[in-house]
């Protein structure tokens, strides 16, 4: 199974990447049997939404790579900051460039420096997952203070917070599994 953890944060100084950095490698590590990738916003300059790729050849020729991983990804865990109640534009961004997801399982992280973690976020995404014909996973990630849960490297450095990490991986794995009919 390939899954993509998409960092949708766009900001060059980004604290919400070392959530998805660490996810990224937990999955590596804890399911090696399955691909794990991260698509970086930042990394892709997609402008704002002209046309639906709705192959990998009608993506334009630097967006082909991007193309590949999106249609490859057999579900995705969105990592998002929260801005002003939702989630970053760039990360509805660049799922507006590709056909719905359709069955594919989705996992919901949001994150911030403070107390609520993007809470508020969380609202908008369950709204936004099914209108993409994905299934969002029921157990979400809040991430409060996530500055001070994991260093510049992406290391945890709350121990406590792994066992909800544990648990939000392992319920997506599961669900993700039963939709493709891995299991």
């Amino acid at each position: 199974m390939n899954i993509e953890v998409v960092s949708g944060s766009p900001r060059t100084a980004s604290v919400t990447i070392r959530i998805a950095n660490y996810l990224v490698k937990y999955l590596q590590t804890h399911y090696p049997e399955h691909e794990t990738g991260l698509i970086d916003v930042r990394s892709w300059r997609l402008g704002f939404l002209e046309k639906v790729f709705s192959t990998v050849e009608t993506a334009p020729e630097a967006l082909q790579p991007l193309a590949q991983r999106m249609f490859a990804a057999d579900a995705f865990i969105i990592v998002t900051p929260e801005y002003n109640g939702s989630f970053s534009a760039e990360a509805k961004n660049l799922f507006d460039h590709f056909p719905k997801q359709s069955r594919k399982a989705f996992g919901l992280c949001t994150a911030s420096v403070g107390a609520l973690g993007g809470a508020r976020s969380t609202q908008p995404l369950l709204l936004f997952v099914p209108a993409l014909f994905g299934v969002a996973s029921p157990n979400l990630l809040i991430v409060p203070n996530v500055d001070k849960k994991f260093n510049a490297d992406s290391e945890l450095i709350d121990e406590v917070f792994e066992k909800q990490i544990k648990v939000f991986i392992t319920e997506f794995v599961w669900l993700a599994q039963r939709l493709k009919g891995d299991i």
